[in-house]
């Protein structure tokens, strides 16, 4: 079994809920697939950040062969943003060690902050203060060198459509949008900010995601799966542990239920 047909068995049921709930229709599986198909083939452009010169161009090489274009090369942090600016990648490849004053860390967190551009890291260093380090930047892959091929392959699809999904209403944030909740709560799309009456509720960042994802279609329940990826990224969806926790946290910073629980599925906001 291929890489892509892993990809597409893994997310299916994630998928044709994404599809189905964009569409408000019911669709047929040839329509799914034809759907799945255009997103694999569409043309995807990767920077590549990498200061060993041999081993950019090594990964250039296997990065075309399996259908990727490459958006260009750089060894620096500092040319890398510069790249990203004038270009605009669909993906960043990053490596943390780079020559310079600037770090492939300080370069990925830049580049995310500015134009939410997936990265996946692909580096030697593992200890916990740079993993811990590397989350800033929300990297939607962390991979080990030496990596597989077929491990590059998969991280960069997953990337992509987890990316394309939980971005897709992007454009849509210059305008704003505050959504009314039960008992005088509100929460405000555009600037990330739960509200009730005249005073902000603080929030983690991952809180924060919580209700980005559950305000995206406010009338719509959303899944557990969907929650954990989008919050999580990289962690297994089968693992509630964190959910439920950041549930539980929530809940005792608020003084009503603004969103409830819908039975072996997932959440849903309540609304006024």
């Amino acid at each position: 079994m291929n890489c892509i047909h892993l990809l597409l068995l893994t997310n299916f049921k994630m998928i044709v809920s994404i599809i189905t709930n964009i569409n408000h229709i019911q669709i047929t599986i040839g329509d799914l697939m034809n759907k799945l198909m255009e997103f694999l083939q569409k043309t995807v452009e990767i920077l590549i950040v990498e200061d060993e010169m041999v081993l950019a161009i090594d990964m250039e090489s296997s990065l075309e062969e399996m259908g990727y274009e490459i958006s260009g090369i750089e060894s620096t942090a500092q040319d890398a943003i510069k790249h990203v600016n004038e270009n605009k990648p669909d993906i960043v490849i990053m490596d943390i060690n780079l020559k310079g004053y600037k770090s492939g860390l300080e370069a990925a967190k830049e580049i995310w902050q500015t134009h939410k551009i997936p990265i996946i890291f692909l580096t030697s260093y593992s200890d916990d203060l740079t993993v811990k380090k590397s989350m800033e930047s929300e990297p939607y892959a962390y991979l080990i060198k030496p990596c597989r091929e077929k491990d590059i392959d998969i991280a960069i699809k997953t990337a992509l459509h987890k990316h394309n999904y939980f971005f897709k209403n992007k454009n849509l944030m210059s305008e704003q949008i505050v959504i009314d909740l039960a008992q005088n709560y509100k929460y405000d799309r555009t600037k990330r900010v739960l509200s009730k009456g005249l005073n902000s509720i603080k929030l983690t960042g991952n809180e924060l995601k919580f209700f980005d994802i559950l305000s995206e279609n406010p009338k719509e329940s959303v899944s557990f799966e969907q929650i954990i990826s989008y919050i999580y990224r990289d962690e297994s969806v089968s693992d509630m542990g964190k959910l439920r926790t950041l549930v539980y946290r929530l809940r005792a910073k608020l003084d009503a239920e603004v969103f409830e629980n819908i039975y072996e599925f997932g959440y849903r906001l309540k609304l006024d």
